[in-house]
């Protein structure tokens, strides 16, 4: 069992325990630059509203890039208005990690190895530490130091293995600061090694660990990968808290996120949604419908199913474990609870009735 770690600092921010028997939680990154949002109110109702819409998704800590001085500032104003755990990803530049400490930040994403040196780490982790901020080491297969670059171009060692020894080597620098309140992470966009570093690394340390793929894909491919990365680690108890990198919005990162942790056993609870692929059977809009309804469905907080299905041999039928759905025939649409009609409607009512059924739920 890996030890546990506090994301949320000593402000408002909601506090989320990483590691241990805790649950195990749903990061994205947010996809634009922040550097001009103390200046555009607009915009900064608008960042707020997407991470509220997030949260409600399933969202437990969002990241955001801090490349600048008017970027880390920009997040402090952020973090000062909501209370989902927000992470400054710092790269190179010490002191953008102690602007973001001044305001209610809740994690700070370093790599030891690219900071400067031991010293700019050092005023890091005091700085972290006075604040009760934790830390996450970042490592992916493009920042190995030059010696296991060297070994792994050899032969001598795998990719995975060069991944775990850099976190082993950088997680050394925390313990020698007594400093334990720190998470690791080891991507590549390899799936394999993906896996076998995070493998070598439960095996010998408890330090809670963060999964990605980095660099997936876009939104089918990366799915693919992260689903297979993120199952087979996760069904070996290894993993604390995930982020599927997509090269899509970042609602569809956490809404990949969450469904991979239900199917592996490892978030129970809200709606499940199920839906036909369609075929020439076809008496309702499918897409249309779930494109309309996903989101606010996946908002809920109902432990239900809901079916949405194509035609009556997939809705009563197929569907008839769910607590609610709605299928085409003809011209008229049926709601069903349970695999009982209760309602026929002409399809332009559809979504008026779906929704006058579900909130009776």
């Amino acid at each position: 069992m890996t030890k546990e770690v506090l994301i949320g600092g000593k402000g408002t921010t909601k506090k989320i325990i990483i590691g241990g028997n805790n649950p195990v939680s749903v990061q994205t990154m947010w996809k634009d630059g922040i550097v001009d949002v103390c200046e555009n109110p607009s915009k900064l109702d608008s960042i707020l509203k997407e991470i509220n819409n997030l949260q409600m998704l399933g969202c437990d800590i969002i990241r955001f890039a801090v490349p600048d001085i008017p970027s880390a500032k920009a997040l402090c104003e952020i973090a000062a208005r909501t209370s989902m755990p927000l992470v400054a990803d710092i790269h190179f530049d010490y002191k953008l990690a102690l602007e973001c400490l001044k305001g209610n930040v809740a994690k700070i994403r370093i790599n030891p190895g690219n900071i400067g040196s031991f010293e700019n780490t050092k005023t890091v982790v005091e700085h972290c530490r006075d604040k009760g901020v934790a830390i996450r080491i970042g490592i992916n297969s493009g920042s190995l130091p030059k010696d296991l670059q060297e070994e792994i171009a050899c032969g001598k060692i795998s990719r995975a293995q060069g991944l775990c020894e850099t976190a082993v080597r950088e997680a050394e620098i925390f313990d020698k600061l007594n400093f334990d309140q720190f998470i690791v992470s080891m991507k590549s966009s390899d799936v394999q090694e993906t896996i076998e570093c995070n493998e070598f690394y439960a095996k010998k340390y408890n330090n809670p660990l963060h999964l990605g793929v980095t660099e997936a894909g876009p939104l089918i491919g990366g799915v693919v990968k992260s689903s297979i990365a993120f199952s087979k680690l996760l069904n070996e108890g290894i993993g604390d808290t995930i982020r599927v990198s997509l090269s899509s919005l970042a609602e569809n990162e956490v809404i990949a996120g969450v469904n991979i942790l239900k199917e592996c056993g490892k978030r129970l609870g809200g709606v499940t949604l199920v839906s036909c692929p369609r075929c020439g059977r076809i008496g309702f809009d499918v897409h249309a419908f779930v494109d309309r309804w996903q989101n606010k469905l996946l908002s809920m907080k109902k432990d239900i199913t809901v079916a949405v299905m194509g035609c009556v041999v997939n809705g009563p039928g197929e569907g008839k474990h769910a607590d609610i759905g709605i299928a085409g025939g003809k011209d008229k649409v049926i709601i069903f609870k349970k695999g009982q009609i209760v309602r026929t409607v002409d399809e332009k009512d559809a979504d008026k009735v779906f929704e006058e059924e579900l909130n009776s739920l």
